[in-house]
């Protein structure tokens, strides 16, 4: 092992390693590495608790594939990977939706790389580092990450309400062509029925739109 390889993974104790189980949820994290003593160090601290699965690239290429086929909640590039920097694959990487890029770069292109990476919402380390600061990037993440999750869940609650209006306009639409009743009585009448047999105004209108 290098140098930097010992400073970045040394033997210092763990510091908070007991936050990374942040509410008992596991992640996927894809670890993007061409230095096997790398990956297996990091491999070796990280709390299995947190993580429902770790995976392992060693080009970008390959990354790039294995990220094509499943959702990651955490990606980790040790630069470079195979010559490349890995900058452009970092920025990628981030634009999935809830995937949180942590990038480690040499220090002498720290300044170079972090305008770049920090401006698409990637994480920049500088190498060497240790144990414990990486340890703190990885909380940062998991705080990024759980922040996404709230965003996501409030869309996806959004998307469903717009479902249930289009649905229930579709309704009232079909009450109004088949059984002749006005805008204001078709309403009621979804409204109505709901309420008289306890279920959702959706329900109410999905079987509408199937009987007529």
């Amino acid at each position: 092992m290098s140098g930097e390889e010992r400073d970045v993974l040394g033997k210092e104790k763990i510091i908070g390693v007991e936050t990374m189980s942040l509410e008992e949820r596991m992640y996927h994290l894809l670890i993007v590495s061409s230095a096997a003593t790398f990956t297996s160090s990091l491999q070796g601290f990280l709390p299995s608790a947190s993580f429902e699965k770790i995976e392992t690239a060693q080009s970008v290429s390959q990354a790039r594939r294995m990220i094509l086929e499943r959702a990651y909640d955490f990606v980790i590039v040790n630069s470079p990977v195979c010559n490349d920097v890995g900058v452009r694959f970092a920025t990628d990487a981030s634009s999935g939706r809830g995937t949180i890029v942590l990038l480690l770069v040499r220090n002498e292109l720290y300044s170079e790389v972090y305008p770049r990476a920090a401006r698409q919402g990637v994480f920049v380390l500088p190498k060497p580092t240790s144990r414990q600061s990486l340890l703190q990037a990885l909380d940062w993440m998991i705080c990024a990450r759980e922040r996404l999750r709230k965003l996501e869940n409030k869309t996806v609650t959004i998307e469903e309400k717009m479902e249930e209006i289009r649905l229930v306009n579709r309704a009232k639409w079909v009450l109004i062509e088949q059984l002749k009743m006005t805008e204001p009585d078709a309403h009621r009448y979804i409204e109505k029925q709901a309420m008289d047999r306890c279920i959702s105004k959706r329900e109410i209108a999905t079987e509408i739109i199937r009987t007529y």
